[in-house]
């Protein structure tokens, strides 16, 4: 009777869940700067295609002293923030090398609650006698990327 896996299929098997090891253990105990520089939104603005959202977030009074994880990634546990971070990174790195990127970028549907619950959350003491299922970029559009000052009448 044969094997599942031939001899070869293992060692590449072996080599595969070496290197994933690898990572994960970069990833767990890599050089914090690393994670740091990667929360700044100087970061995030080394795509070309997002300048305009990045010259907005800086005109955009008193949360240009947030970084742009603070209001786009999940923040309620450490975990869920890097496995979001790492999922948002990977996407945005395959769009901008594949030359896929939208001239327009969106939020997306997770994208919205993540950021409502990020709203909510940091202003949660303001917010606490409203409706808080109404998007709060609704009414306060001065703070999104394309109403902030800088490029407002696009």
């Amino acid at each position: 009777m044969s094997s599942f896996l031939n001899g070869k299929q293992w060692v590449v098997l072996g080599i595969a869940g070496i290197v994933a090891l690898l990572v994960v253990a970069f990833l767990l105990v890599g050089p914090p700067q690393l994670l740091a520089k990667s929360d700044s939104p100087g970061f995030c603005a080394g795509c070309h295609v997002m300048e305009s959202e990045h010259t907005a977030f800086l005109h955009a009074g008193a949360h240009r002293r947030n970084r742009c994880v603070d209001c786009h990634l999940p923040n309620e546990n450490l975990a869920i923030h890097y496995v979001w971070k790492s999922i948002d990174g990977m996407k945005d790195a395959i769009f901008f090398y594949s030359g896929h990127t939208p001239e327009r970028i969106t939020l997306s549907e997770h994208g919205a609650k993540v950021l409502q619950a990020n709203c909510i959350r940091c202003h949660e003491e303001l917010v606490s006698m409203i409706n808080t299922e109404q998007k709060c970029w609704s009414c306060h559009r001065s703070i999104t990327h394309l109403r902030s000052g800088a490029i407002e009448t696009l």
